[in-house]
């Protein structure tokens, strides 16, 4: 089974922002790149979304443009909850706060928010809920680069730890065979 992973494209934040699970625009102008991500997608899939604009209106934009089975957006599809830190600039928040994830970012949850291992959780009971092993179309799924890396942690059995081996750019589609 064919799974194409893809990355909102950039938002509005500026560099240096923690936005997480905060619901930010996108940055425009955003159609020329959008038609370039739907030029690597199959004619048609089973799409699903982060309920969160900077996916839904790109994931709404593949709809119209490649023949949707079904779509459905799922709140286990968002980026880390950062907690206290969300909009906050990294270098704002204390070294006390922040140098004990930078350690540990797998298993340190953030305040008020959580820690990369139950974003992984959360995206593991996606997969075995929504992705049939069965299924013969392929799926899209348009998330966040936390959530992409951990599905190719669970794809890979890559430790949680190296995730950020895999390089995730915005706008970016990675192909998986599942």
């Amino acid at each position: 089974m064919e799974i194409y992973l893809v990355r909102h494209t950039e938002t509005i934040c500026e560099k240096g922002i923690c936005y997480g699970q905060s619901d930010v625009d996108i940055a425009e102008p955003y159609t020329i790149i959008f038609d370039q991500i739907v030029s690597q997608l199959p004619s048609e899939a089973i799409i699903f979304s982060s309920p969160l604009k900077r996916c839904v209106i790109l994931a709404n934009h593949i709809k119209e443009n490649i023949k949707s089975i079904s779509y459905q957006e799922d709140k286990r599809l968002m980026e880390m909850n950062f907690g206290d830190w969300e909009l906050k600039k990294w270098d704002e928040i204390s070294p006390e706060q922040l140098n004990p994830w930078m350690e540990d970012f797998v298993n340190i949850q953030v305040s008020n928010g959580e820690s990369f291992v139950e974003l992984h959780d959360r995206v593991g009971h996606f997969l075995s809920e929504k992705i049939p092993a069965n299924t013969t179309h392929p799926i899209v799924i348009v998330a966040h680069a936390g959530v992409v890396r951990s599905i190719l942690c669970h794809q890979s059995a890559l430790p949680l730890k190296e995730a950020f081996q895999n390089k995730v750019d915005f706008g970016q589609v990675i192909r998986i065979e599942a």
